[in-house]
This record gives structure tokens, C-alpha cells and sequence, in this order.
């Protein structure tokens, strides 16, 4: 036994050293989670695409390719979610912290360059790879390294989302196809998310409010805003099954392309791209509450989720790092806006918060934790309807999978992990 292990042990006692644990691993994840942020938005005050003409910005793009390339080349392969979801089924968590010396130079350029893809999945890597870390030193059994990975992830995802209930229990779908399954975790991710979220919001001094802002919406709903959230679950499922395949495409493309040369040749399709539209580039967070209130005409709106459709596909296939989490979300706000031009009886609050939860539950199976998320950082109360659009795309594409390590756990319903993990 180490004596690290010895320590905790004799201070608390074995009953109560998982619950310590846990606040520790939440509190290091938000310590984690803060620095990154940070430092993307120092880079992002140098790379961000606003700050730059489209050609000086097509250079810079061209640049982090190159420099992607080269730092994957040296430094190792950033590794990616598939790999941590597979480490979480076999071993409890990732063997080791090294994907991380790639992982996060590459993708901080990637995102503050302004790539198509967000934080979300390199910061959730490395908070949970922070959890199984702390974990290894203390040597403990593959259950209790998987649950305290799991909570590093929820206190990652409560980092960017502020949404501690949502983050914890997507963190724990996104494991799986078929919803939660490591429920022993469920309290301890939540435990991680809310103190994650309260060393965040000490740091920051980030309040309560919510990040984006809909228009205002009736305080209750209508018999057909149910029908109206089932339309945007079978949407949700084509926007997300359309998003797995022209990815799977794309990738294919890359694939005879020497690997250093990949990231420099999405560079210059995304720099291309962004004399299209400005909505090519970045993972859209900041670009929500402006497309979800602006008036505009209803091609617009069209263009900017196709935009943003595109911009993801490309940073996704060509060695980019990032994830496509918070572009998802884009992308129902936008094609909110454009169903509401074209329907306008339809609440529009509603569209959008359903096409949000169904674009992503669509592509990372989360029904639960999406809707939670939109919910919470959109502080609506559109509970029922924007669950229903998840579960229905949840359920329109159980068969199609991006990230393909998501499994059931071993002997969860009489399965085995081989059974289910397919793409």
C-alpha cells in the first residue's frame, strides 16, 4: 500500500476516502479546466478570426496546420474521446497522461485559430485523464478509477457548460448507446460537477445566469409544441447522421494524405470556407446569441448551420483537434431560427432547444445530459419538449455512431461489450 494511499485511508477512514476522493479529483478538474480556458483565450486575443483580414487569417490557419503537423509529429498522438471512452469500459481510465503533452498545445491552436470545433472534448480528456492519474498513484481498484474518472470528466464538462447536474450525467452517457449504465458513479460525478463548479465560480467569478439568451417564450406549453418537438427529434437524427457519414467521408479523403500534411490542407479548407461565411470557423459559442436573436432573412439561417456543418466536418477529418459538442448546439439554434422563418406559428424557443438536444444526442447519445445542458445554460423551462426531441433521436439513431468505442458494460443486459460496439 502507498503511503499516499496509507494517508487518506487513516485520515478519513475507507467508508468515506471515495467521497474525498471525489472532491478532490472535481477540485483538481476545475483548477485544470480553469488554466485551459485561460489559455485559450490569451491565444485567442493572437489567433481569433475576428482580429484579421480573411487573407492574413487564412495564412494563420495555414500556419497551425503546419504546426499541428509537427507538434503531433514530436510530441505523440493527442489521443481523442473514442480512446478515453475505450480506456473508461476496460482498464477504469486512461494507463497514462502522455496523450496529454499533444493534446493540449494542438488543440488550444486549434480552437483559438478559430478551428470549427470547441474545448469540450480536449478539456473533458484532461480532467478525466486527471482523475484516473490521481487514481494510479493511489492504486486503486478499476471500479473506483473509473468512477473517479468519470468525475474528473463531469467536473471538465461543468467548466465549460456551468451546468453540474447535466455535465455529471452526460459524462456518464457518453460512455454508452443506450443511456446511463455506470450508475454507481452518478453520485459521485454530481458530487464532482457541483465542487468542479464552485472552485470555477470562485475563480471566475462566473454567476448563476445563464450563458445564452433565447427571445422570450410562453410560460407554458402547448399540445403541439409536443408535435413540433417530435419533428425536431426525427431532424436532429438526419442533421447528426448526415454530420457521422460526411465525416466518415472526409476522413477518407485525409487518409492517403501524409499525416503531417493533413492539418495544413484543413487550414487552407477552412480559410476557404470563411470567404463563404464567417460561420465556417469557430466552434459558434459565442456566435449562439447572436444568430438566435438577430432578424435576418431565412436563407440566412440556412447558411449559417450549413456553414457551421462544414467548418466541423473539415476540422474533425483533417487532424484538427476539438470537439463538436457546442457546434452542434450552433447548428439547432440556426436551424431553429430557419424552421421558425418557415413556420412561424411554431414557438420558436422551442425549435431551437429541441434541435440543439437532438443535433447532439443524435451524434454522442446523451439524451439525458444534452437536454439538461440546453435547459440549464439557456435557463428555459422547456423540460418536456426538448427531452422528447432527444429521446426520438436517440432512438432514430441507434445504429449510427461517431464515436465508436461507446459500449454497454459488461454483463448489462445480458450482453457482452463486443455486442454493441460497432460503428
Amino acid at each position: 500500500m502507498s503511503r499516499a494511499r496509507r494517508f487518506v485511508e487513516g485520515f478519513v477512514g475507507t467508508r468515506r476516502r471515495l467521497f474525498v476522493l471525489v472532491i478532490i479529483v472535481g477540485a483538481g478538474g476545475a483548477l485544470l479546466g480553469a488554466g485551459y480556458v485561460a489559455a485559450m483565450h490569451g491565444l485567442e486575443r493572437l489567433l481569433w478570426p475576428t482580429h484579421w483580414s480573411l487573407v492574413t487569417h487564412l495564412v494563420i490557419l495555414v500556419a497551425v496546420g503546419a504546426a499541428v503537423g509537427l507538434l503531433t509529429k514530436f510530441l505523440g498522438s493527442p489521443g481523442d474521446v473514442e480512446l478515453l471512452v475505450n480506456n473508461i469500459h476496460l482498464l477504469g481510465g486512461p494507463e497514462d497522461i502522455r496523450d496529454l503533452r499533444s493534446l493540449i498545445p494542438v488543440s488550444l491552436l486549434c480552437i483559438a485559430a478559430g478551428g470549427g470545433m470547441g474545448p469540450e472534448a480536449p478539456l473533458v480528456q484532461t480532467t478525466g485523464s486527471w482523475g484516473a492519474w490521481f487514481s494510479m498513484r493511489l492504486k486503486l481498484s478499476r471500479e473506483d478509477m473509473r468512477i473517479l474518472t468519470i468525475t474528473g470528466m463531469a467536473a471538465g464538462f461543468t467548466v465549460l457548460f456551468g451546468a453540474p447536474l447535466g455535465s455529471a450525467i452526460f459524462a456518464l452517457e457518453i460512455l454508452h448507446r443506450r443511456g446511463l449504465q455506470y450508475y454507481e458513479a452518478l453520485l459521485p460525478a454530481v458530487v464532482g460537477g457541483l465542487v468542479g463548479y464552485a472552485v470555477y465560480a470562485t475563480l471566475t467569478r462566473a454567476g448563476l445566469a445563464p450563458i445564452w439568451h433565447f427571445p422570450p417564450h410562453p410560460a407554458s406549453l402547448r399540445p403541439i409544441d409536443l408535435v413540433w418537438a417530435a419533428a425536431c427529434g426525427v431532424a436532429g437524427a438526419a442533421v447528426a447522421a448526415s454530420f457521422t457519414y460526411v465525416a466518415a467521408l472526409l476522413r477518407a479523403v485525409f487518409r492517403p494524405i501524409p499525416p503531417g500534411l493533413r492539418p495544413v490542407l484543413g487550414g487552407l479548407a477552412l480559410g476557404g470556407l470563411a470567404f463563404w461565411s464567417p460561420y465556417a470557423l469557430t466552434f459558434g459559442e459565442a456566435q449562439i446569441n447572436h444568430v438566435a436573436i438577430t432578424r435576418a432573412a431565412t436563407l440566412f439561417f440556412g447558411g449559417a448551420a450549413l456553414a457551421k456543418f462544414a467548418g466541423t466536418s473539415v476540422t474533425l477529418s483533417s487532424g484538427w483537434r476539438g470537439g463538436f459538442i457546442i457546434p452542434m448546439f450552433f447548428m439547432g439554434v440556426a436551424l431553429g431560427r430557419f424552421g421558425h422563418a418557415i413556420f412561424p406559428s411554431a414557438d420558436i424557443v422551442v425549435l431551437m432547444a429541441c434541435l440543439m438536444a437532438a443535433n447532439n444526442v443524435g451524434v454522442t447519445k446523451t439524451a439525458l445530459g444534452s437536454t439538461l445542458i440546453v435547459t440549464e445554460m439557456a435557463g428555459i423551462q422547456l423540460l418536456p419538449t426538448t427531452l422528447l426531441a432527444a429521446v426520438i433521436a436517440l432512438l432514430l439513431t441507434s445504429q449510427v455512431g461517431l464515436i465508436h468505442t461507446q459500449q454497454e458494460r459488461e454483463s448489462a443486459f445480458g450482453t457482452r461489450p463486443s455486442d454493441t460496439n460497432h460503428g
